[in-house]
């Protein structure tokens, strides 16, 4: 018995870790993608179209407030400002007249660029708060990988008691 509580804590454990893998996928397909995107586009009209299907996907998945974290908040992990920063930049690509010089584009686009990403020692990488391919599940998530590992080292210890004594 302590073999297949060890062994279906092991599956569940990986489960866990499987399930915020994909949804970590999923959340780059279908909206860290985008903004990398309108990130680097070259044009208002590219920007605005990639900064819509983001925020669409954000709006679709409830991505629109709350904090990431789960025993304290930080600046970096709330959801509101980082939201209301992508439709603010929409709103500005949007309101930018259409016989804007190219200098006033390129400045918007720039402009775009550093709300939309962070330069790193690793090089440039997509402002998201932390966590949020998990959001808003973070603690159903914690909890479920911690109690698998503490079961599945709870009942090692006893199989190996068991095979020592």
């Amino acid at each position: 018995m302590k073999k297949v509580i060890f062994v279906l804590s092991i599956v569940s454990l990986l489960l866990c870790i499987g399930v915020m893998i994909y949804r970590g996928i999923i959340f780059n397909q279908q909206c860290k993608g985008y903004l990398k995107r309108a990130a680097d586009a070259n044009s208002i009209e590219l920007a605005e179209a990639e900064l819509r299907k983001a925020i669409h996907y954000c709006e679709e998945n409830g991505l629109t407030s709350g904090y990431t974290s789960i025993f304290y908040r930080t600046p970096d992990e709330d959801l509101g400002f980082w939201f209301t920063n992508l439709q603010t930049s929409l709103k500005e690509l949007e309101d930018l007249p259409t016989n804007s010089t190219s200098l006033e584009k390129s400045n918007m686009l720039l402009k775009l660029r550093e709300t939309l990403t962070d330069q790193t020692g690793d090089g440039t990488s997509v402002t998201v708060p932390t966590g949020i391919s998990r959001f808003p599940y973070n603690v159903g998530f914690t909890i479920w990988g911690w109690v698998s590992f503490f079961i599945a080292i709870v009942s090692a210890i006893f199989i190996l008691r068991e095979d020592f004594y």
